[in-house]
């Protein structure tokens, strides 16, 4: 298996004091994902959690939305010379029944640790794939207090094992409604950390996850906002700013969206009403 850190040479300079030493960086290597056989994608990400990511992936494109569905997921042999395993290539094999994706030049695209799958920004591409609305058939609405959601931040900055040695890993996380760590997923793409969080989910039969809040440690893309939406959660909470479409689909999809999550701070996008002592807001043009 791939390391999740590396260390390499460093010529440290503080206080004018030149100096050199090891430093422990995190690893970034590509994954392909293959579908059945026939490669789908490739992601550079951090070794870790290579069947949940791709998992996770492949609920986000819409080809999986349950356990169900996925028959094997498996390592293939590496292109290397002596005929090892690099560890880097994953084949999903989707159970019987399953429509198999369509696989073409288009379609068969390389992605990058920073932006993830960007060919799919498009609120009618999520709208038509989607399986679930946000707690569409869940027993109870999902409602957060303030106090909880502020201290989230925290909650997954003190869980980041990872950040602490090599300070350049970006994290997502689900918490229940109570602020209580579920799970916690570090990647050098932050797409990646959520896609592992939602394969996960997947593999244990999880999903959707109507009564889970995820918080990310940067900002909130249209992107994560669809693998929020894919996956059946309600809320998406950012330490950083949303974009413009990120709250476009976020209230299109009656999502609640917070950016700016800093101590009692924050900006809600959307869904302002699922914080406790916060109505429905009128509109600002």
């Amino acid at each position: 298996m791939g390391r999740v850190t590396a260390r390499r040479r460093v010529v440290r300079i503080r206080d004018g004091v030149v100096s050199a030493r090891p430093d422990t960086l995190v690893v970034e290597e590509p994954l392909e994902i293959r579908v059945n056989g026939r490669r789908l994608a490739v992601t550079m990400r951090t070794p870790g959690d290579d069947f949940a990511l791709a998992a996770g992936f492949l609920v986000s494109e819409g080809v999986v939305a349950t356990k169900d569905e996925v028959a094997h997921i498996a390592y293939c042999a590496g292109a290397v010379d002596d005929g090892g395993n690099t560890y880097n290539v994953v084949d999903v094999r989707l159970a019987e029944g399953v429509p198999v994706p369509d696989i073409s030049l288009e379609r068969n695209v390389y992605t990058t640790s920073s932006c993830g799958l960007c060919g799919k920004a498009s609120l009618d591409a999520v709208r038509t794939t989607a399986r679930w609305r946000p707690e569409e058939g869940s027993a109870a609405p999902l409602r957060i207090g303030r106090e909880v959601l502020s201290g989230m931040p925290d909650s997954l900055r003190a869980a980041q094992r990872v950040f602490d040695r090599t300070g350049g890993l970006h994290a997502a996380a689900l918490f229940s409604p109570r602020g209580e760590l579920l799970d916690l997923r570090e990647d050098v793409g932050r797409h990646n950390a959520v896609d592992k969080l939602v394969g996960r989910a997947l593999r244990e039969g999880l999903l959707p996850l109507h009564g889970a809040v995820l918080m990310v440690s940067g900002r909130a893309s249209f992107e994560l906002v669809q693998k929020a939406v894919m996956a059946g959660i309600p809320a998406l909470a950012a330490v950083s700013a949303p974009s413009s479409l990120a709250v476009d689909l976020a209230s299109e999809a009656g999502m609640t969206l917070v950016g700016f999550l800093r101590g009692t701070s924050m900006n809600v996008y959307a869904g302002a009403e699922r914080l406790e002592g916060i109505g429905p807001q009128p509109s600002v043009s």
